[in-house]
């Protein structure tokens, strides 16, 4: 139970956004003619934000299955540093580690990340995991229910994606002595956007900040609570 509490205050946040994203993401499968259990099953399975959103327009249009792979391949690539960082801190969880890397999200890491080594246990990392998954779940299922039965304008449903990663941003920015990483990661996003432009700038950019903050860790801070 201490756990369970533990979890579902380091979660709050994270709730709310879920449940509200999850509740969009279901209404746009409403739309799209997919009752609220292909949305509970596509959050269950898949469980990736963003790509969930695309999913939509792939299957209205019916693309191929290829084209869907490869979307989702370049979209989530990010989770790919997510994991490299995230290694050996896995290494000790034992069995739990295979969930915990399936439902690695941006806003779960961003929990576990602010998270002491301390109090990273594997029954709280499986929790907190849990728990974020069972916000999005609920927030889809309940999504396509709406949507299936209440008239829905859906402009600009799609964006709200992009503004709960704004959100995440400024929290991390308030939390954090050092601004290196943010910034970091700011300039090297905006630069590569101009350059590729939206449909191919995340995995450059992930690359470069990387790397940028590799060379920089002996030289600034890149980390810590703001007092």
């Amino acid at each position: 139970m201490r756990d369970l509490k533990f979890a579902f205050h380091r979660t709050v946040p994270v709730m709310f956004g879920y449940l509200f994203l999850g509740f969009a993401f279901g209404v746009l499968m409403a739309q799209a003619g997919y009752s609220a259990l292909w949305c509970g099953l596509a959050s269950i399975v898949i469980f990736a934000g963003s790509m969930q959103f695309l999913l939509v327009e792939l299957l209205s249009s019916g693309a191929a299955l290829g084209l869907a792979a490869v979307m989702t391949l370049l979209i989530n690539s990010r989770h790919l540093f997510y994991g490299l960082s995230f290694i050996e801190r896995f290494k000790r969880l034992g069995a739990v580690r295979h969930y915990a890397t399936f439902a690695l999200t941006d806003e779960t890491y961003s929990v576990l990340c602010a998270l002491p080594e301390e109090l990273t246990t594997p029954r709280r990392v499986l929790l907190i995991s849990l728990m974020d998954h069972l916000y999005w779940i609920a927030g889809s299922v309940l999504g396509g229910l709406a949507g299936a039965a209440l008239p829905f304008d859906t402009t600009g449903l799609d964006f709200c994606m992009t503004a709960f990663f704004v959100i995440i941003f400024i929290e991390q920015w308030l939390s954090s002595k050092s601004h290196v990483p943010a910034l970091t990661g700011l300039c090297s996003a905006v630069l590569f956007l101009a350059l590729l432009g939206p449909d191919a700038f995340i995995l450059p950019s992930l690359i470069v900040t990387v790397a940028a903050l590799l060379a920089m860790r002996h030289f600034a801070p890149m980390g810590g609570e703001a007092a």
